[in-house]
């Protein structure tokens, strides 16, 4: 079984690779993803899917460099900065081909060797106002 560290660098080459299904892979069937600045979380692999699908279509060069990465037990956190191209739409709103740089971090709950519950903490003010995109 995988430690922590190993799920979190595999789930850091899945994002790099932009694979959503390698990326689901790596969670429970009913794993929780809460990105805070977001409001409702996922639930189920089925629903992180779509979200990577669509994460992955709107923003086809994304790339994420892990600044530090935490693994104890049965918890790990990445702190990183990453960044990419607005080209595809997103919840609706068309592409601006606007380019933006971010840092945020996750705090990622790994029971048997799969991620059961990951939230997310990101600068929405910031990351949509480079993208050019109204932030409510």
């Amino acid at each position: 079984m995988k430690t922590p560290k190993q799920v979190l660098q595999d789930w850091v080459a899945a994002y790099n690779a932009r694979d959503p299904y390698a990326l689901v892979e790596l969670y429970h069937e009913d794993a929780v993803n809460h990105q805070v600045a977001f409001g409702d979380p996922l639930k189920g692999r089925e629903a992180l899917l779509e979200s990577f699908v669509a994460f992955f279509g709107a923003f086809p060069d994304n790339y994420t460099h892990v600044e530090n990465l935490f693994a104890d037990d049965e918890w790990g956190i990445v702190e990183w900065s990453g960044g990419g191209t607005f080209l595809g739409e997103l919840d609706g709103s068309p592409p601006t081909g606007k380019r933006y740089t971010l840092q945020g971090c996750g705090f990622f709950h790994i029971l048997d060797g799969k991620i059961h519950f990951q939230r997310g903490y990101i600068d929405k003010y910031t990351w949509f106002t480079q993208i050019g995109l109204p932030v409510s």
